[in-house]
């Protein structure tokens, strides 16, 4: 069932048992060159990296070292490099809209420009960057000296009902795909719709979704989905779940978190919650009054209609106007240490075999002592003096996502 509270700043191994906490590993001095050396020879993977949506902007550069700007510029090569951030999956992200023909067709238009632009990049500076479609490839390109780029898809809204666009965007490289994003659509219930719909967690389509998806050997990403459909997709599918942006909510209870008892499912199905570092996500921000008044006249401006069931001209103009609003009255920042809090509890509940990192860099994500891909050494050490291995921490920075994938290959049905 999806969970009723506010959304407002939101919108803007075994199932029983918890792992124990683990025993110092004494073989490695937590000092910061020995950290950061071990950090940079670690295979370092995030499952959720939005800057697509940065590449056909004129101001970005990806080779560049681009001012940050906390939830929209946060990775580019230089970051990459002083983060040792190998790569990850760059994501094909759709916001929804009104369930027609006419928008679903919109829709994948935009998808298949985007997924242009990741391959445009990869064309652009091949000496840098590499397309990934399968597990192995990973460390391969990381030890070439490229950036790992693998494809995913956040939001399967621009497939309409044509369940054949799946295997168009796994030709394209995609082998990540999520059902759902902000609201209910024709495939599964979101985490933060609260409206009266309920689609009892998949539609029968969303159940062929996933059912196409495990036969082209793609892995399900169920972040954003509501609890039910995360139960859901775990029963239908015969490969274990990604959450690849998600956080606890026993730290913080808001609809986009996973409870510990659910939580425990998803681990004993062998799947892996990726953390994330979008503080309204993570902690309860109090927003500026400033930002309330002028959040309040944009509805205001709109006659109270979503921007999901606005046209695609109006709703550009919505979030560009919503952006003015991010950047002239920003949210209060969370910090390291919350996100850090959501990790370890994560941790303790099931351990370093589930665990990954998803920050949702370059789409909201991002703290104070953690504002971009730079700072990513910054959690290793942490992890080392919490008593973390370096065989722990090989799986935490890629081996658990790269275990699925490969999990996901092998059940791929020709």
């Amino acid at each position: 069932m999806k969970k009723l509270i506010p959304l407002m700043s939101a919108l803007l191994l075994a199932a029983c048992g918890s792992p124990s906490a683990p025993e110092r590993d004494e073989g490695y001095d937590v000092a910061e060159q020995n950290y950061r050396e071990l950090h940079h020879a670690l295979l370092v993977i995030d499952s959720h990296l939005d800057t697509p949506a940065n590449l056909s902007n004129p101001d970005f550069d990806i080779l560049a070292d681009n001012p940050t700007k906390l939830g929209r510029v946060q990775v580019d090569l230089p970051k990459m490099e002083r983060g040792g951030l190998d790569g990850g999956f760059w994501v094909i992200y759709t916001p929804q809209g009104p369930l027609n023909v006419t928008s679903y067709e919109a829709a994948k238009l935009a998808a298949l420009k985007r997924s242009d632009e990741i391959l445009q990049l990869i064309e652009m500076h091949p000496n840098e960057f590499e397309l990934a479609t399968t597990a192995d490839d990973a460390e391969r390109i990381a030890a070439s000296g490229k950036k790992i780029v693998y494809k995913s898809i956040e939001n399967s809204y621009p497939l309409g009902t044509d369940l054949g666009m799946i295997e168009e965007f796994y030709n394209r490289g995609v082998r990540l795909i999520g059902p759902v994003h902000f609201m209910d659509n024709q495939f599964a219930d979101s985490a933060t719709d609260l409206s009266a719909s309920d689609l009892g967690g998949l539609t029968p389509l969303g159940e062929e979704l996933i059912r196409e998806a495990n036969r082209l050997g793609m892995m399900i990403d169920a972040s954003h989905a509501a609890d039910s459909a995360l139960e859901a997709i775990m029963e239908v599918s015969s490969t274990p779940v990604v959450l690849s942006h998600t956080g606890v909510s026993s730290l913080y209870d808001h609809p986009r978190n996973i409870s510990d008892d659910l939580l425990r499912k998803v681990a004993a199905d062998g799947g892996v919650i990726q953390i994330n570092a979008l503080g309204a996500y993570i902690e309860d921000l109090e927003p500026p009054a400033e930002r309330v008044e002028a959040m309040e006249a944009l509805s205001e401006e709109f006659n109270g209609i979503s921007p999901f069931d606005l046209s695609s001209n109006e709703r550009e103009r919505y979030l560009a106007r919503r952006q003015e609003i991010n950047e002239t009255y920003p949210m209060p920042l969370s910090s390291f240490e919350v996100f850090m809090d959501q990790m370890l509890h994560a941790l303790a509940i099931v351990g370093p075999d589930h665990v990954g990192m998803g920050a949702d860099w370059d789409g909201g994500g991002g703290v104070a002592g953690m504002e971009d891909v730079s700072d990513l050494p910054k959690v290793t050490e942490r992890l080392l003096e919490e008593g973390y291995s370096k065989e722990d921490l090989e799986k935490i920075w890629g081996g658990n996502l790269l275990r699925i994938m490969r999990q996901a290959e092998a059940a791929k049905q020709n």
